[in-house]
């Protein structure tokens, strides 16, 4: 394969939880109803396995249109199950082969990820992701020292010494380094995990969400600005260590049709108006997924609901 890829790539993005947070596959100038296909709830790395092998065997129809399939995992994901679904089933090695295991790293707070100690017998997701990778996008390098990035790069060097470290700032990499190399190695995730086929035919490998979750929250309404920044405000000093990823789409009372969005990494959060506004007699549904520890939906859903603005409150 190419380092340029000319022909459309297909990108699948696993999302876990709501009704917006399905494996969503979209592939460009595929003429067909196929375009756009969205796969069951739940972690590619798990329980929807069997609906990757079937959709990545609808896809093999269409091989010749296109050069490469992205796939992109949350953060919550054990990179070990996918390449294993594509190395050991027949049907799939047939038609693809894995270029390259990119895993997309933060600069300021992976130590913290890589330290967590996990439940005996389940994964550390932070401390795979980076020994199975053999292209490290260190982003967000702008935002430590120097020291703290060589740090944080010798230790990487220790878990993986085979990955290529690539610095990015706002996740702007160079594709020509990530696309087309046919990177992947093999003996890096044999030196890591010797019993790696093994253990996945065996169940050893636990992905365990006792500790980290997945919560979603959807509702109706407008959100009343000052009780959303304050509710959130209180929520990052309080908990910001535990919340990994936070995401949302908002519609404000008094911002006419301005849709609101938001991505969070701990108490890092950009938001800003989404690029379509609401449309006309669309419903105001306002999403959240919070991806962290210890997380309660039941209190975060009601938190959330104070923030609805009311007519009374004029």
């Amino acid at each position: 394969m190419k380092a340029q890829i000319d022909a459309p790539s297909i990108f699948i993005q696993a999302l876990t939880y709501c009704s917006f947070h399905y494996f969503i596959i979209v592939a460009e100038s595929l003429d067909a109803p196929e375009d756009l296909i969205t796969m069951d709830n739940g972690c590619v790395c798990c329980s929807v396995r069997g609906d990757l092998i079937r959709t990545l065997g609808q896809l093999s129809s269409s091989r010749k249109k296109f050069d490469a399939i992205l796939l992109e995992t949350t953060g919550l994901a054990d990179p070990a199950p996918i390449v294993y679904t594509v190395q050991s089933n027949p049907k799939i090695s047939e038609h693809y082969r894995i270029d390259s295991i990119v895993c997309l790293a933060d600069c300021k707070h992976l130590g913290l990820h890589l330290d967590e100690i996990k439940p005996d017998g389940a994964v550390n997701e932070a401390l795979q992701q980076v020994a199975f990778a053999d292209k490290i996008l260190l982003n967000k390098v702008d935002l430590v020292t120097e020291e703290e990035k060589k740090s944080l790069k010798a230790r990487l060097a220790t878990i993986n010494q085979f990955a290529d470290v690539i610095e990015t700032e706002k996740s702007r990499a160079p594709l020509d380094k990530i696309l087309g190399l046919n990177s992947f190695n093999m003996e890096s995730i044999l030196e890591y995990a010797p019993d790696f086929f093994a253990d996945q035919e065996s169940g050893k490998m636990e992905h365990n969400l006792s500790l980290v979750t997945s919560v979603g929250v959807q509702f109706t309404g407008s959100l009343h600005a000052q009780w959303f920044n304050m509710f959130m405000m209180d929520l990052l000093k309080e908990r910001a260590a535990d919340l990994y990823r936070t995401k949302g789409l908002l519609s404000f009372h008094g911002q006419g049709d301005t849709k609101f969005v938001f991505q969070g990494v701990h108490e890092q959060i950009n938001f800003g108006p989404a690029k379509s506004p609401w449309k006309e007699g669309e419903e105001r549904i306002n999403k959240f997924v919070f991806i962290g520890k210890n997380l309660d939906k039941k209190l975060l859903t009601k938190s959330l609901m104070e923030c609805l603005y009311k007519e009374e409150e004029k």
